[in-house]
């Protein structure tokens, strides 16, 4: 197929976003909104004159310098307004895309700045993602984070309060942040509780840091999927491991190559994971910090590494599959999703 043919193709192709955090997504017109409503200073008063303040560029060096953007954007995710504002933006870029479903992952505690509770931050996320779910026609979803810096305590109430959100808006519950610093198995405790409570796991493992830790995720933290998963390549073992149970993989490959995760496209495992028969799936992870979105990811894949319609068309139904939906919504899904594709002319 064509290149030209083929982006169309991956432009009209119906896609979901599995891995997508809420600040990460905030875009720099909303930030100069909500300053300006709630009296925040600003180191630049023009979008693009505050782009540098959130967002990578090819420079970046490794994970913990991408992490630092973000503690410009949670400065403006403090209200409830706030929050309910940046989950529907959210929802309104990815439907500008043809997503049919995104899940959105936040850390509540990071939002409690002026006295906001847990319970509370739960509420206006999936009140935003409601409201652009009943605007834009798709599905969406939030996934609650749990913070590798934060205490046991604050993980244990992120716990709680997402487990009364559950079949409310609120699909699983995450591990995030500075990986190489705080291993998954510090977080044995908090994700047994999530198990008691029946909350779905999902888990950022092989990142910042190796193999071993997509294993103990998986093994003791109970991950049902591994959020990257990028450096699975280094234990064959721990890959066949992940490839028998067909563990699926958020991969995210323009924040992965920004992270440093590995040296460049050249070594990024995307072809050969997919090749091997891996549960491989395609997201933006942070669309403003990153200066992406899903329809840049899936062109990246079928320009530096040859996927065709087809096998992107099957990457789309990798993440169907492996949502964090209701069964009945997952049959939704995966109705429009395949029609969808049919009326392209794939056939998968």
């Amino acid at each position: 197929m064509k290149q030209e043919r083929i982006g169309d193709v991956i432009r009209q192709l119906p896609k979901v976003d599995l891995h997508v955090h809420l600040d990460g997504s905030v875009r720099p017109e909303t930030v100069l909104a909500i300053a300006q409503l709630e009296g925040i200073e600003l180191p630049a008063y023009d979008a693009d004159a505050l782009l540098p303040f959130m967002q990578v560029n090819d420079s970046c060096q490794s994970l913990t310098e991408y992490l630092s953007k973000f503690d410009f954007t949670t400065r403006f995710l403090q209200t409830g307004q706030a929050l309910e504002r940046v989950a529907y933006e959210t929802v309104a870029q990815a439907a500008g895309h043809n997503c049919h479903y995104i899940e959105v992952r936040f850390a509540p505690q990071l939002h409690r700045r002026l006295g906001m509770t847990v319970e509370e931050a739960i509420h206006y996320v999936t009140q935003g993602l409601k409201r652009g779910e009943q605007q834009f026609g798709i599905q969406a979803r939030a996934i609650g984070i749990c913070m590798r810096n934060h205490s046991q305590a604050e993980n244990f109430e992120v716990i709680e309060a997402s487990a009364a959100y559950i079949g409310k808006g609120l699909a699983a519950v995450d591990l995030a942040g500075d990986e190489a610093s705080y291993p998954p198995e510090l977080f044995r405790e908090v994700f047994a509780r999530a198990h008691k409570l029946a909350i779905p796991v999902t888990i950022h493992a092989g990142e910042a840091a190796g193999a071993g830790n997509v294993y103990e995720a998986i093994s003791n933290l109970g991950a049902s999927r591994i959020g990257h998963g990028i450096r699975l390549q280094e234990n064959p073992d721990i890959l066949d491991m992940v490839l028998k149970q067909q563990i699926p993989l958020e991969m995210c490959p323009v924040s992965n190559i920004q992270t440093k995760a590995v040296a460049g496209w050249e070594t990024y495992p995307i072809r050969d994971y997919y090749d091997r028969g891996l549960n491989v799936t395609v997201n933006t992870d942070n669309p403003s910090v990153s200066g992406t979105d899903i329809t840049r990811e899936y062109r990246i894949l079928s320009e530096k590494f040859g996927f065709t319609a087809p096998e992107l068309a099957r990457i789309v139904m990798n993440g169907v599959e492996a949502a964090f939906l209701e069964d009945s919504n997952k049959q939704q899904l995966k109705k429009s999703c395949g029609e969808a594709i049919h009326a392209l002319g794939i056939h998968l």
